[in-house]
Protein backbone atom coordinates (compact mmCIF):
# COMPACT_ATOMS: atom_id res chain seq x y z
CA UNK A 1 0.00 0.00 0.00
CA UNK A 2 1.23 3.43 -0.69
CA UNK A 3 0.42 6.63 0.67
CA UNK A 4 0.89 10.58 -1.12
CA UNK A 5 1.02 12.97 2.38
CA UNK A 6 0.16 16.54 1.13
CA UNK A 7 1.14 19.46 2.84
CA UNK A 8 0.84 23.07 1.64
CA UNK A 9 2.47 24.93 4.66
CA UNK A 10 5.25 26.89 3.87
CA UNK A 11 7.19 26.78 6.91
CA UNK A 12 8.86 23.47 7.85
CA UNK A 13 9.01 23.54 11.27
CA UNK A 14 5.00 23.89 11.55
CA UNK A 15 3.19 22.02 13.48
CA UNK A 16 1.58 21.21 10.38
CA UNK A 17 5.01 19.72 9.15
CA UNK A 18 5.17 17.46 12.22
CA UNK A 19 1.94 16.20 12.29
CA UNK A 20 2.42 15.08 8.88
CA UNK A 21 5.56 13.22 9.87
CA UNK A 22 3.88 11.58 12.84
CA UNK A 23 1.05 10.33 9.99
CA UNK A 24 4.09 8.79 7.78
CA UNK A 25 5.55 7.09 11.06
CA UNK A 26 2.36 5.83 11.82
CA UNK A 27 1.68 4.44 8.20
CA UNK A 28 4.79 2.15 8.60
CA UNK A 29 3.86 1.06 12.42
CA UNK A 30 0.57 0.42 10.84
CA UNK A 31 1.99 -2.31 8.12
CA UNK A 32 5.86 -2.20 7.98
CA UNK A 33 5.50 -3.28 4.24
CA UNK A 34 3.37 -0.08 3.37
CA UNK A 35 5.27 2.83 1.67
CA UNK A 36 4.72 6.37 1.43
CA UNK A 37 5.83 10.01 -0.14
CA UNK A 38 5.53 13.49 0.54
CA UNK A 39 4.43 16.37 -1.28
CA UNK A 40 5.58 19.38 0.25
CA UNK A 41 4.01 21.81 -2.38
CA UNK A 42 5.47 24.74 -0.88
CA UNK A 43 8.48 23.41 -0.96
CA UNK A 44 8.36 21.96 -4.52
CA UNK A 45 7.39 25.47 -5.52
CA UNK A 46 4.35 24.08 -7.26
CA UNK A 47 2.16 26.77 -8.81
CA UNK A 48 -1.33 27.03 -7.27
CA UNK A 49 -2.46 29.64 -10.71
CA UNK A 50 -4.93 28.17 -13.08
CA UNK A 51 -3.59 28.89 -15.57
CA UNK A 52 -4.45 30.04 -19.94
CA UNK A 53 -2.40 25.87 -20.35
CA UNK A 54 -4.81 24.92 -17.71
CA UNK A 55 -8.14 25.98 -19.39
CA UNK A 56 -6.14 24.48 -22.65
CA UNK A 57 -6.58 21.06 -21.05
CA UNK A 58 -9.97 21.43 -19.02
CA UNK A 59 -11.19 22.18 -22.86
CA UNK A 60 -9.56 19.08 -24.36
CA UNK A 61 -7.41 21.44 -26.39
CA UNK A 62 -3.78 20.17 -25.20
CA UNK A 63 -2.96 18.21 -22.89
CA UNK A 64 -1.62 18.50 -19.63
CA UNK A 65 0.92 21.01 -18.08
CA UNK A 66 4.34 19.00 -17.26
CA UNK A 67 3.83 19.78 -13.34
CA UNK A 68 0.28 18.52 -13.48
CA UNK A 69 1.38 15.47 -15.72
CA UNK A 70 3.85 14.89 -12.51
CA UNK A 71 1.35 14.96 -9.70
CA UNK A 72 -0.72 12.55 -11.86
CA UNK A 73 1.72 9.98 -11.91
CA UNK A 74 2.01 10.63 -8.08
CA UNK A 75 -1.23 9.86 -7.47
CA UNK A 76 -1.81 7.51 -10.30
CA UNK A 77 1.39 5.56 -7.46
CA UNK A 78 -0.78 5.83 -4.66
CA UNK A 79 -3.93 4.33 -2.90
CA UNK A 80 -4.44 6.62 -0.28
CA UNK A 81 -4.04 10.48 -0.07
CA UNK A 82 -3.86 11.54 3.07
CA UNK A 83 -3.80 15.87 3.18
CA UNK A 84 -2.40 17.59 6.29
CA UNK A 85 -2.98 21.29 6.22
CA UNK A 86 -3.89 24.28 8.37
CA UNK A 87 -7.54 25.71 8.48
CA UNK A 88 -7.35 29.09 6.73
CA UNK A 89 -11.05 30.93 6.67
CA UNK A 90 -12.64 27.72 7.20
CA UNK A 91 -11.09 25.95 4.06
CA UNK A 92 -7.69 24.66 2.45
CA UNK A 93 -4.98 27.25 2.66
CA UNK A 94 -4.76 28.72 -1.36
CA UNK A 95 -1.60 26.33 -2.61
CA UNK A 96 -4.12 23.52 -1.71
CA UNK A 97 -7.25 24.32 -3.16
CA UNK A 98 -4.90 25.57 -6.24
CA UNK A 99 -3.49 22.26 -6.51
CA UNK A 100 -6.69 20.48 -6.36
CA UNK A 101 -7.92 23.08 -9.13
CA UNK A 102 -4.89 22.15 -11.25
CA UNK A 103 -4.71 18.58 -10.75
CA UNK A 104 -7.63 17.39 -9.93
CA UNK A 105 -8.80 17.61 -13.63
CA UNK A 106 -11.33 17.26 -16.18
CA UNK A 107 -10.54 13.91 -18.24
CA UNK A 108 -8.44 12.54 -15.55
CA UNK A 109 -10.16 12.89 -12.08
CA UNK A 110 -13.75 13.22 -13.43
CA UNK A 111 -15.37 13.05 -16.80
CA UNK A 112 -18.66 14.01 -18.07
CA UNK A 113 -20.65 11.53 -20.88
CA UNK A 114 -22.21 13.62 -23.80
CA UNK A 115 -25.43 13.18 -22.01
CA UNK A 116 -24.14 15.28 -18.84
CA UNK A 117 -23.24 12.08 -16.73
CA UNK A 118 -20.50 12.65 -14.23
CA UNK A 119 -17.32 9.97 -14.44
CA UNK A 120 -16.21 9.32 -11.53
CA UNK A 121 -12.54 8.69 -12.32
CA UNK A 122 -10.47 8.19 -8.87
CA UNK A 123 -12.07 5.09 -7.19
CA UNK A 124 -8.82 3.32 -6.73
CA UNK A 125 -8.24 6.65 -3.97
CA UNK A 126 -8.86 6.72 -0.71
CA UNK A 127 -8.77 10.27 0.99
CA UNK A 128 -7.79 11.24 4.21
CA UNK A 129 -7.96 15.11 5.60
CA UNK A 130 -6.20 16.02 8.72
CA UNK A 131 -7.05 19.78 8.96
CA UNK A 132 -4.92 21.62 11.89
CA UNK A 133 -6.82 24.49 13.68
CA UNK A 134 -6.72 27.31 16.32
CA UNK A 135 -10.64 27.80 16.89
CA UNK A 136 -11.50 25.26 19.67
CA UNK A 137 -14.40 21.68 18.41
CA UNK A 138 -17.46 23.92 20.13
CA UNK A 139 -17.21 27.18 17.96
CA UNK A 140 -16.54 25.01 14.87
CA UNK A 141 -19.50 23.54 15.15
CA UNK A 142 -21.92 25.99 16.94
CA UNK A 143 -21.26 28.20 13.78
CA UNK A 144 -21.55 25.18 11.13
CA UNK A 145 -18.37 25.70 10.13
CA UNK A 146 -17.51 21.74 10.28
CA UNK A 147 -20.34 20.82 7.95
CA UNK A 148 -19.50 23.81 5.86
CA UNK A 149 -15.79 22.61 5.51
CA UNK A 150 -17.42 18.60 5.25
CA UNK A 151 -19.81 19.49 2.68
CA UNK A 152 -17.45 21.61 0.45
CA UNK A 153 -14.48 19.03 0.56
CA UNK A 154 -15.89 15.88 0.73
CA UNK A 155 -18.35 16.15 -0.99
CA UNK A 156 -17.94 18.92 -3.47
CA UNK A 157 -14.33 17.74 -4.32
CA UNK A 158 -13.64 14.34 -3.60
CA UNK A 159 -17.22 12.73 -4.08
CA UNK A 160 -17.15 14.36 -7.19
CA UNK A 161 -14.23 12.25 -8.91
CA UNK A 162 -15.27 9.39 -6.83
CA UNK A 163 -12.36 9.14 -4.27
CA UNK A 164 -13.94 8.74 -0.56
CA UNK A 165 -13.36 10.23 2.18
CA UNK A 166 -12.47 7.23 4.38
CA UNK A 167 -11.68 9.68 7.64
CA UNK A 168 -11.43 13.70 8.54
CA UNK A 169 -9.78 14.51 11.34
CA UNK A 170 -9.59 18.04 13.13
CA UNK A 171 -6.52 18.96 15.64
CA UNK A 172 -7.13 22.03 17.15
CA UNK A 173 -5.34 24.18 19.84
CA UNK A 174 -7.96 23.73 21.92
CA UNK A 175 -7.74 19.73 22.15
CA UNK A 176 -6.95 18.81 25.94
CA UNK A 177 -2.58 18.11 26.03
CA UNK A 178 -1.65 20.62 22.77
CA UNK A 179 0.60 20.76 21.17
CA UNK A 180 2.01 16.76 22.00
CA UNK A 181 -1.51 15.37 22.47
CA UNK A 182 -2.05 16.10 18.74
CA UNK A 183 1.03 15.07 17.87
CA UNK A 184 0.47 11.57 19.13
CA UNK A 185 -3.70 11.57 17.45
CA UNK A 186 -1.67 12.07 14.78
CA UNK A 187 0.59 8.84 14.79
CA UNK A 188 -2.47 7.39 15.64
CA UNK A 189 -4.14 8.20 12.81
CA UNK A 190 -0.95 7.24 10.63
CA UNK A 191 -1.42 3.46 11.72
CA UNK A 192 -4.89 3.40 11.24
CA UNK A 193 -4.10 4.04 6.97
CA UNK A 194 -3.00 0.79 5.87
CA UNK A 195 -6.03 -0.88 7.47
CA UNK A 196 -8.62 1.64 5.90
CA UNK A 197 -7.36 1.68 2.48
CA UNK A 198 -7.79 -2.04 2.02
Amino acid sequence: MHTLIVIPHANPDSLTHAIAARVAEGIVLGDPSATWELGDLHAEGFDPVFNAADIAYFEKRAGAPADVVAEHARLDRAQALVLVYPIYWWSFPALLKGWIDRVFSNGWAYEENPDGKVIKKLQHLRVHLVAVGGADAGMIERHGYGTAMSTQIDHGIFDYCGAPVVSSERLLASDPGYPAALLDTALAIGKRIPHLTE
